[in-house]
């Protein structure tokens, strides 16, 4: 029974807040976003353990694989981009790579952050299951990159929107890459928006950021430590 309730639940709260989306189409009433704070609130208020909703929230965790999966199709339809495109593509991930780390750890230093919790904000940027795993390997904490990740996915895709408008890009390959390489699979489901060539680019920027993150992040750890 938990299983259903679980999985019908989040559905319709998911299905309702893309109605209010639709109908005011505000950036912070994004339905990743706000089905994502109705579900943790009704938790709260229910005390419903975490554990207990999972059983059925486990289930759509599966299709997450499908729906990455399914991002091969639009890519594929916009492939002569990435052909054309692949130098200023690569060359741009590995520099918002490189100062994202920088920025992360600067901003953080300045404040006079813990090593610890600086380690933990580095892989912010990488999709969920890399980020928790490059965390685990330069000695931050897991569970808390996992929020952070969180954080910077809803940030971009709530956000991101504006800034494109008041640096007025334009460009579906700046789009793509930007998001994808900032905001990884939430800001992705808001290229959805713009076209096929943005989530294209985007989903290519997304997987090369998580690839080069992986190997930089350690790096740039041991240089910080």
């Amino acid at each position: 029974m938990n299983i259903i309730l679980s999985i019908i639940s989040t559905i319709v709260v998911y299905l309702l807040m893309a109605k209010v989306y639709k109908r005011f189409n505000y950036p912070f009433l994004l339905p990743v976003v706000t089905a994502s704070i109705i579900i943790i609130v009704g938790l709260l208020v229910l005390n419903i353990p975490y554990e207990v909703y999972m059983e059925g929230g486990k289930w759509l965790q599966h299709l997450l694989g499908p729906a990455i999966v399914g991002l091969a199709y639009p890519l594929y339809n916009q492939r002569h981009l990435l052909v054309k495109y692949k130098y200023s593509i690569i060359s741009g991930l590995f520099i918002a790579m490189i100062s994202g780390l920088i920025s992360v750890y600067v901003f953080l230093a300045l404040f006079n952050i813990e090593k610890e919790l600086i380690l933990t904000a580095l892989p912010k940027s990488l999709t969920t299951p890399i980020a928790m795993q490059v965390s685990e390997t330069i000695g931050g904490i897991a569970p808390l990159t996992a929020a952070l990740v969180m954080v910077a996915g809803f940030t971009g895709a709530i956000l991101g929107p504006s800034v494109f408008k008041l640096a007025k890009i334009n460009s579906s390959i700046s789009r793509g890459m930007a998001m994808g390489s900032a905001s990884h699979g939430v800001g992705i489901s808001k290229l959805i928006e713009y076209g096929e060539e943005d989530l294209s680019i985007g989903s290519v920027s997304m997987s090369l950021s998580a690839i080069i993150g992986a190997v930089i992040c350690p790096i740039f750890a041991l240089l910080i430590i």
